[in-house]
């Protein structure tokens, strides 16, 4: 199968999706592989290495052109979509549902689109976690940061000092980025709280942490009552291939310390707080009615190294199915994979997508059309 992998050209987007180790596997197997020239510099990989590796070096038009499979770290943006064909298989993070644009792209091209963070198996979301387990610790990292005087913060140190209580973190989510984001921020000597809806992975918080961390089911009650009591909170939600649900709302921002700081890690898709929108590593932190929200997007783009090693870990199996065995057979035998599929053939296949763009749902030619 010929492979490509392209420069991304997202803002601050640093990964590359494929290492020179990925592609000396697939070069092994009797596949080609394509890389953009350039395409994994920010990562620590230059093109010798890919060439060394059995890549040939190619400009964008050419990269994706040849592709019959093209990978990419993050979606394709609005310069790109001239690139998406009917022929051409697409695995890269999507989150669709909070990007319609792409999503009528996609369908109008009529490429299949896989999109890692859907891919799930009986033991989560295989190609998420690594990066939501970055993302996590990085969120802790903005605490500290953010929380200081020279960044706008009040002048708090996470942890204290002796005879000093240390900041109160508030984790709302108890899955990979949450989970994450309280063992660096317990670390950091700060008071963390967890909330979680479900009752099970609370008790398996419970056990992970073994008291260190007050882990609580949350309710609108006790979330009030967290958020009164909060310097820092981090939104860690997420329902796979679904618009984040709003966990804060504006009208409760009142509700928290002069100071506090809300990191919204679930900004990719669309914000675990009513009041977020999506900022970079430029200019991290927005206030609204004065309280300051930082939502960098795509966070993990600020460790490519760390990140893109992490990435390939996870992604090259299923890469290798795809083009061992075409992707229909992939498909077919892996129900993880099929998962994973959110547009093909002109429609959306992943219920969540659908359920956030019930306009664009159904065969295309059956689709009311959209006023320009």
């Amino acid at each position: 199968m010929r492979i490509s992998v392209v420069t991304e050209i997202k803002q601050q987007e640093t990964r590359v999706a494929l290492t020179p180790a990925g592609t000396t596997d697939l070069v092994q197997r009797g596949h080609t592989v394509f890389v953009e020239r350039g395409a994994g510099e920010a990562s620590g990989y230059s093109d010798e290495q890919y060439t060394y590796a059995g890549a040939a070096i190619v400009d964008r038009d050419t990269a994706w052109a040849n592709a019959e499979l093209l990978l990419k770290v993050k979606e394709p943006i609005a310069e790109e979509y001239r690139f998406l064909r009917s022929d051409l298989v697409l695995f890269t993070y999507l989150h669709l549902a909070a990007d319609r644009s792409l999503t009528e792209a996609l369908l109008d091209s009529g490429t299949l689109a896989i999109a890692y963070e859907t891919v799930q198996d009986a033991h989560g979301l295989p190609l998420l976690t690594p990066m939501s387990e970055i993302a996590g610790r990085l969120a802790a990292h903005a605490a500290g940061n953010f929380m200081m005087r020279q960044h706008g913060g009040p002048g708090l140190l996470l942890g204290g000092a002796p005879g000093v209580a240390p900041a109160r973190v508030l984790v709302i989510g108890g899955g990979a980025v949450g989970t994450n984001a309280a063992q660096l921020a317990h670390g950091m000597g700060a008071e963390v709280t967890i909330l979680d809806m479900s009752a099970k992975r609370i008790r398996e918080l419970d056990g992970i942490f073994k008291g260190s961390v007050r882990v609580l089911m949350s309710d609108p009650h006790v979330l009030e009552d967290e958020l009164q009591h909060a310097d820092v909170v981090i939104g860690a939600v997420l329902v796979p291939g679904r618009a984040a649900p709003k966990v804060v709302r504006r009208d409760q921002l009142p509700l928290l310390r002069p100071g506090a700081l809300l990191i919204d890690v679930a900004i990719d898709q669309g914000g675990a707080f009513e009041t977020s929108r999506p900022t970079t590593y430029e200019s991290p932190i927005i206030e609204v009615d004065g309280v300051r929200h930082y939502c960098v997007a795509n966070m993990p783009g600020a460790v490519p190294q760390t990140a893109t090693k992490a990435l390939t870990n996870v992604t090259l199996g299923y890469v290798r199915a795809i083009a061992d065995r075409g992707v229909d057979a992939a498909i077919a035998a892996d129900a993880s994979l099929a998962a994973g599929v959110n547009v093909r053939d002109g429609e959306i296949v992943y219920p969540g997508v659908a359920d956030a763009f019930p306009d664009l749902a159904g065969p295309r030619s059956s689709r009311a059309p959209v006023s320009a």
